[in-house]
């Protein structure tokens, strides 16, 4: 037996469970409850967003509350574009959901996901809490598309790391970002890293050198939405209205399909 494997009074401790290949996070990736990324929409936004969003407004709209209205418009209204979030092949599905909650929580509403061969996107439900319903995920299967996207429309990438030259407090100056996350075991890859204009850090007081990814996120995405009005083109808002009347109404579809007389 190697002599590595016991204590000093020469008990025989539990293997590891990293030393057969299991640890926590494999573990969490087959843990029930898991979305896929092909899931998160689920079929009611589907078939609503199939639709002209008017026709779902004209439908729907006299059969919610008014101030059930107003809360959505109100919310909707605050939500941004000027921040988006890119996560780098997020391995751990707790914290890809924690992700997804902390930008709907601060009103961001695009999140981009690098996908990795092995380790395709997948997210807890019971940690994202329905989060996933009021954002939008666009899973990458290679960085290059996700660079030309944000080049296309002159977002920054700003990456997170320990010895990032900005603060958090910067981003909030910042027109538009874009925050890269790292990867949980191997952090940004070169090619994304590499196309990031700046890097961003979180001051930390202690002896740690970096926080969980998801702490991360959201700190770095209280800081950068700080003092933004919301900016959603008018399109996307009433995409997002239709969405949230359909989830308000028991029974939508059969109400929108009622009234245009015939299933799509």
């Amino acid at each position: 037996m190697d002599n590595a494997w016991l204590f000093n009074d020469g008990r025989e401790p539990r293997p590891s469970r990293a030393r057969f290949g299991y640890t926590p996070q494999s573990m969490r990736r087959s843990t029930p409850g898991l979305l896929g990324a092909h899931e998160l929409v689920d079929a009611r936004i589907a078939r609503a967003e199939a639709r002209d969003p008017e026709t779902v407004v004209r439908a729907l709209e006299p059969l919610v509350t008014e101030a059930r209205c107003a809360r959505l418009r109100e919310i909707i209204g605050r939500r941004l574009a000027s921040v988006s979030v890119v996560f780098d092949s997020p391995y751990d599905p707790h914290n890809g959901a924690a992700v997804v909650r902390s930008c709907e929580a601060f009103g961001v509403q695009q999140l981009h996901i690098v996908e990795r061969p092995g380790t395709p996107f997948a997210m807890a439900r019971s940690v994202a809490r329905g989060a996933e319903k009021w954002i939008d995920v666009a899973c990458h299967t290679a960085a290059p598309t996700v660079i030309a996207w944000a080049r296309a429309r002159s977002i920054p990438l700003v990456a997170t790391h320990p010895d990032g030259e900005l603060s958090p407090d910067d981003l909030a100056r910042m027109p538009r970002v874009g925050v890269v996350l790292g990867n949980e075991r191997e952090g940004i890859h070169a090619e994304l890293a590499l196309a990031c204009t700046a890097r961003v850090r979180v001051p930390m007081r202690g002896f740690v050198e970096s926080l969980n990814v998801s702490v991360t996120a959201a700190i770095l995405l209280h800081a950068a939405t700080q003092g933004r009005q919301g900016d959603l083109d008018p399109a996307t808002q009433r995409r997002l209205y239709a969405r949230g009347l359909y989830l308000s109404v028991p029974h939508a579809e059969d109400v929108v399909v009622a009234m245009l007389g015939h299933s799509p």
